[in-house]
C-alpha cells in the first residue's frame, strides 16, 4: 500500500510531488505550503518514508535514525539560559539539528530527511544558517520545510526549494478525518466547517472548546455586544491554558493574543457572511477587527482594545 493511501485531499499535489521525485527531479529543499493542520506533515512523513525506502511505521514514530523532525521547542533543549519560551526558532538549532547532522554519514545508507515544523518561524539568523546545507548537502539528503505562512521565508531560501502548495480539506473530507479521529458526527461537521476545512485546526479547536465558543460569539455579534470584551478576555485565558497544557513552558502572553487573534479572525469571517445583507455595517465591522488585531500586535492594553472594538461594533 502507498504511504500516501490515508492521505485526503491532496491527490493533486502528491501526483506532482511523486512526478518530481520520479524524474528525479526534486531539489534537495522543498517548501510545504499551506493552511494549518490539512495535512502537510502527514504528507511530508510519507514522502521521507520513500526517499528513505523505510518502514511507514517508523516514520510515523519518528524513530527511523535517518529521520530528523525539527521543532522551535528544540530550543530549549539548546538554550544554556534555559529560559526560552521558543517562540522562534534560532540558529543554535538549525546549526545542531540540521547543518551538522546533515554532514554526518547516513545511518541505513538511503540519506537523510529533515522536516522543519513552523519554518517560517525561523530567525533570520537560522535561514542564512540553513543555505548552504540546502544548496550542497552533504549526500543524499531532503530538507522540508513546512508553513503557513512562505511569505515569510526570505527569497534566498524560496529561491533554492520548490515550494508545493496544500489547500484546506472539502468540508466531506475533513470531517470524515474527525470521525476517525473519535469526533461524534455532528460535532466533526462543525468543527470542519469552522476551521474551513482543516482537519488538524478542527481537532485542536474541538478539544480545547474553540468551537462551542465561537457559537457563542456569533449569537453575540448578532445582537448586544457589550460582554464582547470580558468574552475575548475569558476566552484568550481559556486558548492559552490550553496551550500550556500542550507546551508548559510556552508563553502564556504569546498564547493569549494568538487566542484572541483567532476569535478575531473567526468574528471578521461571520461579518464577511453578512457583506451581502447589510454592507456597510459588515464592512465598518472588519475595519474595527482589523484595526483591534494592529493593535494587540503592538502591544496596546488589551483591556482598551476589547473596549474599543465593542464600542466599534
Amino acid at each position: 500500500m502507498s504511504p500516501y493511501a490515508h492521505i485526503l485531499g491532496h491527490d493533486d499535489t502528491i501526483a506532482v510531488i511523486e512526478a518530481a521525485r520520479g524524474a528525479d527531479r526534486l531539489p534537495h529543499g522543498v517548501i510545504f505550503a499551506g493552511p494549518v493542520g490539512v495535512g502537510k506533515f502527514t504528507t511530508a512523513r510519507a514522502l521521507a518514508s520513500i526517499f528513505l525506502d523505510a518502514d511507514p511505521n517508523l516514520i510515523a514514530a519518528n524513530t527511523h535514525p535517518d529521520l530528523h523532525v525539527v521543532t522551535r521547542e528544540l530550543t530549549r533543549y539548546h538554550d544554556k539560559t534555559g529560559k526560552s519560551k521558543a517562540i522562534q526558532l534560532g540558529i543554535d538549532v538549525v546549526r545542531a539539528e540540521i547543518v551538522e547532522p546533515a554532514s554526518r554519514k547516513t545511518v541505513d545508507g538511503n540519506g537523510k530527511v529533515f522536516l522543519i515544523e513552523e519554518a517560517h518561524k525561523m530567525t533570520v539568523a537560522a535561514q542564512n544558517g540553513l543555505l548552504k546545507t540546502l544548496e550542497e548537502p552533504a549526500g543524499r539528503a531532503l530538507i522540508v520545510l513546512l508553513t503557513d505562512a512562505p511569505e515569510a521565508l526570505l527569497p534566498t531560501i524560496r529561491s533554492r526549494c520548490q515550494t508545493f502548495r496544500f489547500g484546506t480539506l472539502p468540508l466531506a473530507d475533513a470531517t470524515a478525518i474527525l470521525e476517525k479521529l473519535g469526533v461524534p458526527a455532528n460535532e466533526a461537521a462543525a468543527a470542519a466547517k469552522l476551521a474551513d476545512g482543516s482537519p488538524g485546526q478542527a481537532l485542536r479547536w474541538h478539544e480545547d472548546g474553540v468551537v462551542a465558543r465561537a457559537v457563542r460569539l456569533f449569537k453575540m455579534l448578532e445582537g448586544d455586544v457589550s460582554d464582547l470584551p470580558k468574552f475575548l478576555a475569558d476566552a484568550g485565558s481559556a486558548y492559552a491554558d490550553a496551550a500550556l497544557k500542550r507546551d508548559p513552558l510556552g508563553s502564556k502572553d504569546a498564547a493569549n493574543r494568538e487566542g484572541v487573534a483567532t476569535y478575531l479572525t473567526l468574528a471578521g469571517r461571520y461579518y464577511r457572511g453578512r457583506l451581502a445583507d447589510d454592507p456597510e455595517h459588515a464592512a465598518d465591522a472588519i475595519d474595527a477587527l482589523a484595526r483591534a488585531e494592529t493593535y494587540l500586535n503592538g502591544n496596546v492594553n488589551t483591556s482598551l482594545v476589547y473596549q474599543q472594538l465593542a464600542a466599534s461594533l
